[in-house]
């Protein structure tokens, strides 16, 4: 895997001319052409990138940006596999690795998300606090390599405080700040009613299929982790109506404006004091 992560990391650095790469954004359904707002200084095709995985979901695009933001650089990942799709989870955390890597110190993720919260409705931004893994995997599980992170790593403070309340400050004048935290189911299907009920019972604000992966492996490496759910549906059980991908698509296009500028204005301050 050590060696893999080298080869991909590599090749970005040569495709970006050995520049310094500040921080980086996985962009999840709502954040579809973000990178498009501005003019990229590289552009790189997954399927260019050794090791990488092209995503097969729909508004996952499958590249890599660099773009300038408050005079640093930000890595801007278009898109994710993820578990349900049947790859390794060694393999869906490699780009993040790549890039911690190449020496970013910041991520930011991004994701659609169920609601469970009374106080969420579609449409609503939520800075993740902390997370439940309820999938029985994790992407540290096997020999640790010790040159990304520590046997044990600590997850108190896995999603940064400081970067909460630099999100608070920043969303006051675009969208009412709300946090929570998020469960992790594997997916593929939507999680059964009976499922959401115990999610909620302990402790969860959120569902959805991605995110814990980046973050896990993040933490490890002792970088700085900030992440975000667009609410695009409340939960099986919450909900009245069956739940559809359509319905996730339709939200998050409703919604990407607001997303979209907060996150332009949160990177840039991001790399104006990291």
């Amino acid at each position: 895997m050590y060696k893999k992560i080298k080869e991909a990391s590599q090749y970005i650095k040569e495709a970006t001319k050995n520049e310094t790469i500040n921080s980086a954004i996985i962009l999840g359904s709502g954040m579809g052409g973000f990178e498009n707002r501005f003019d990229s200084k590289y552009s790189i095709d997954y399927g260019d990138i050794p090791n990488f995985i092209k995503p097969s979901v729909e508004g996952h695009a499958g590249n890599l940006s660099i773009v300038e933001f408050g005079n640093k650089l930000t890595a801007i990942l278009s898109g994710r596999a993820h578990y349900y799709e049947g790859y390794d989870i060694s393999d869906i955390v490699l780009p993040t690795r790549a890039l911690i890597d190449l020496g970013i110190n910041t991520l930011v993720i991004t994701n659609a998300a169920g609601g469970i919260s009374e106080n969420y409705e579609p449409g609503d931004i939520v800075n993740i606090k902390d997370h439940i893994n309820l999938t029985g995997s994790n992407p540290l599980m096997g020999k640790n390599i010790d040159e990304l992170g520590p046997r044990f790593p600590d997850m108190t403070d896995t999603y940064n405080k400081e970067l909460r309340k630099l999100a608070e400050s920043i969303s006051q004048d675009i969208f009412k700040y709300k946090d929570g935290v998020y469960a992790w189911f594997t997916g593929p299907t939507y999680e059964t009613p009976a499922e959401v009920s115990f999610a909620k019972a302990i402790g969860a604000d959120l569902v959805g299929m991605s995110t814990v992966p980046e973050a896990i492996v993040g933490n490890h490496a002792g970088i700085n982790i900030s992440a975000f759910s667009l609410v695009t549906n409340l939960a099986a059980g919450i909900s009245k109506e069956p739940l559809s991908h359509d319905e996730v698509i339709d939200i998050a296009n409703q919604s990407k404006d607001k997303l979209q500028s907060f996150m332009e204005l949160f990177l840039t301050e991001i790399n104006l004091t990291n």
